[in-house]
This record gives structure tokens, sequence and C-alpha cells, in this order.
């Protein structure tokens, strides 16, 4: 495989400021935990949006094509419209881990700021795991697409079901009955002393739950995202850039993601999409032997990455639009009938 559009240099750097940004972050939260006001989280969610936007234009511009990554412009704007995409159905879960665990509004910035550091650091590392399978063997592509079409059947049906309910993982649960623990909040601490004896506290528990929703979360988006660039830089920033602004956009339209009562079936189209195209990559590339004699299949069309764009954009936008035109003709109880309540916006 060719190059990546990123040089050693270019990757560090991207890190040492990815980690610069999440430390400063983290700081100002920790010595003030607080309810950000609309103001604050639109200039922030503003600010990464826009960096986005700026990154994906010097990638247009100045980025040379590679083998790797032949348009590295479009592929970042298709991954990281695909990634942020994702990340707003992901916000239903974290208002429904927040409302399930009472929360303090004060306290969720932390949370979810936690939460969004560990799904980065599983998420690079399933980037590493995707990229060395599909260097060493490109029927991988197989399974991702296989995959992707499971998980796009999977989501549609779930957004046709009224009474969806979440269910904590194992892991979660074996600690909430076999760790000693306090329902008392401590402000942000995990740990805190209580006759003596070391506890966990409720922002350990919810942070445990935040972390490994984010591992199941990163199953669907690296195949996704791996079906629109194989450049690992490419599919790291799209990442980074998509989680960067989660944070402000879980405060600013908390409300409003109860109206995309379509949202479901957009994203289960967009990873069927993706999941075809996957395949027919896979075909493209074939070198099973009990698939046309190990030969590539050429009549295998590839799905060029300015389609996929315009494929991404228009189901969004269709989405939203649609959502938007038919809920604000529901009532709150007909909303919820058909989005489920489990996306209810958090509690104080």
């Amino acid at each position: 495989m060719g190059d990546s559009v990123a040089s050693p240099t270019i990757w560090v750097i991207t890190v040492v400021v990815t980690v610069g940004v999440l430390l400063v972050d983290l700081l100002i939260i920790g010595r003030r935990p607080h309810e950000p006001s609309m103001k604050e989280v639109s200039t922030h969610l503003a600010f990464f949006v826009g960096l986005a936007v700026l990154f994906g234009l010097a990638l247009l511009l100045f980025a040379q094509p590679h083998e790797l990554s032949p348009s590295p412009g479009p592929e970042f704007f298709a991954g990281w419209l695909t990634e942020y995409s994702l990340s707003i159905d992901n916000l239903f879960i974290f208002i429904i881990i927040m409302a399930k665990f009472g929360v303090p509004r004060q306290y969720q910035q932390t949370a979810l700021m936690i939460g969004i550091v560990l799904a980065l650091i599983m998420r690079a590392i399933f980037i590493v795991i995707g990229a060395a399978a599909i260097n060493q063997y490109s029927w991988v592509f197989y399974i991702f697409g296989l995959f992707l079409l499971y998980t796009a059947v999977k989501l549609a049906k779930e957004g046709s079901e009224d009474d969806e309910e979440y269910e904590e993982n194992r892991l979660v649960k074996f600690v909430e009955t076999h760790l000693p623990a306090t329902s008392e909040w401590h402000g942000t601490k995990i740990f805190t002393r209580e006759n003596g004896k070391r506890v966990i506290t409720p922002m350990f528990l919810v942070i445990l739950t935040l972390g490994t929703t984010d591992l199941l979360f990163a199953l669907d988006s690296i195949p996704a995202i791996y079906g629109l660039t194989k450049d690992p830089y490419l599919v790291f920033t799209a990442n980074i850039f998509a989680l960067m602004g989660l944070r402000q956009l879980y405060f600013l339209i908390g409300g409003l993601l109860q109206r995309l009562i379509y949202l479901s079936y957009g994203l289960s189209f967009l990873l069927g999409f993706i999941g075809v195209k996957l395949i027919l990559h896979a075909m493209h590339e074939n070198e099973l032997p009990f698939i046309n004699g190990g030969e590539h299949i050429t009549w295998a069309p590839e799905i060029p990455i300015w389609l996929s764009l315009v494929v991404i954009i228009g189901t969004l936008a269709v989405t939203a639009v649609a959502s938007l035109a038919v809920s604000r003709r529901l009532t709150r109880a007909e909303v919820e009938e058909r989005s489920g309540p489990r996306r209810d916006f958090g509690q104080d």
C-alpha cells in the first residue's frame, strides 16, 4: 500500500495538538464544574466545526493524492460527516445514561469529557488494527461490508421499535454488585472514603458505562469510515473532529435530538450504502480462492468518493428536514411514540 497523506512529523503534531486541547478542556472543566451556557457551547461548537472545515479545505487544496487516498479532501469530508452523524445518534444513549444515573447537570461536562477521551483512545486502537488488517488481507473488506449491512438492518429495526430501553452491560452490572460503592455524589471524584473504607462513586459507574458504550460505537464507526478512505490519518482526524464537538452538541441540541425521529433510518441507509461500497471494493480486489477462482472481479463497479459524499450529504439533509417537518406537527407524546421515550434529555 502507498504512504499516508501525513508524514510522521504531521502525525506527531496532530497527536500533540489533540492531547493538548483535551488536557486544557479537562483542566478547565475540572477546576470549575458547571452547566455551560448556550453561548458557551455555541461558541465552542462553532470553533470545532469551523476548524474541521478549514482542515478539510487545506487537504483539498494542498494534500497530494496517493494510493491510500486518491482524493484526501473529499474523503475527509465524507468520513467526518459520517462519523459526526453517527456521533449524534450516540448522543441519544449518552442522554439515557445521564438520566439513568441522575448525573447532576454541573457534573455532566466532566463525565462527557472523560468519555470522549476514552472514545478517542479506543478508536485509535481500532484504527491501528483496521489499518494493519487492510494492509495484509483484502478480504477484510468483505467482513466490514457484511458487518455494516447487518448493523444497518439492526438499526432500522430498532428505529421502528417504540419501547426500546437501554440496558446496562454485564461489566457495569458486575461492578455495581461486587465493588463497594456509595450512592452519594462527591463532586467529580470517582473514588471516596466512607467509614474509613475506599468506595466507588456514581461518577465511576457513569464513566465506566460511557467507556464501554463507546467501545461498541467504535465497532460500527471504524468499519464505516474505512469504507470511505483507507488512509489511517484521515480516519483518525475525522474521528477527532467528530468527537471534539460532541460535548457541546449534547448541551446545545439535547431537546432537538428528540425531534430527529427518522435519524435511525437515515443512518441505517448510510451504513447500508457504505456496506455495499465495501463489498464492491472487496470484489474488485478479490483474492479469495473460492470466489471467482481467486481472481479480481473486474466487472464490480467502484463507487467514487464524490458519489459517496453526495449520498451522505443528501441522506443527512433529507433525514433532518423530514424529521423536523413531521415532528413539528406532532405532540410531545406522539414524538415519544415514534422516537421512543428513551430519548428524553437528561435530568437535574
